[in-house]
């Protein structure tokens, strides 16, 4: 629905931008699309994120079948090595899970590259053009990636 909504201010901006109707408060509806279209791309990111958690999930089931397999003579690690242990395994499993999935990998990366500029617009988080502009770089490259190849597209239910 926010997309919608986001959709509908941009055609209105437009029919301001090309003079078919003047008297359209620009910054108002400026403001009406950046905020839904934040709001579709927070769920589209929310819903990368519970993904991933899935697939890491997965992951980590695959592992502990191996390894359960497979005996391993290993002694526990030392006390610094256990602080640091969590967050390295955090990332490997991360990793993994993105590794093998990679339309996740590429929906994650362009949403995350598309919210800087609401966020901006919106005040939210100021960032400098030259980060957005990167940004919006990235995304336009990774959204003609999944034109060209489909099966790089993320198939949602």
């Amino acid at each position: 629905m926010n997309r919608v909504i986001y959709f509908v201010c941009d055609t209105v901006l437009w029919v301001r931008s090309v003079g078919l109707v003047s008297d359209i408060n620009k910054e108002k509806w400026r403001k009406w699309a950046a905020r839904h279209y934040y709001y579709s791309l927070l769920l589209n990111i929310i819903r990368d994120v519970y993904e991933i958690s899935l697939q890491m999930e997965q992951v980590a089931q695959e592992k502990a079948k191996r390894e359960k397999s497979v005996p391993q003579n290993h002694l526990g690690p030392c006390v610094a090595d256990e602080e640091t242990e969590w967050l390295q395994s955090f990332l490997l499993l991360l990793f993994r899970s993105l590794r093998k999935h990679p339309p996740l990998l590429l929906d994650t990366v362009k949403n995350l590259c598309d919210i800087l500029n609401p966020l901006d617009q919106l005040d939210i988080y100021k960032s400098n053009s030259g980060i957005i502009g990167l940004g919006g770089l990235l995304s336009s490259i990774v959204g003609m990636v999944t034109v060209a190849y489909p099966q790089m597209r993320l198939r949602t239910c």
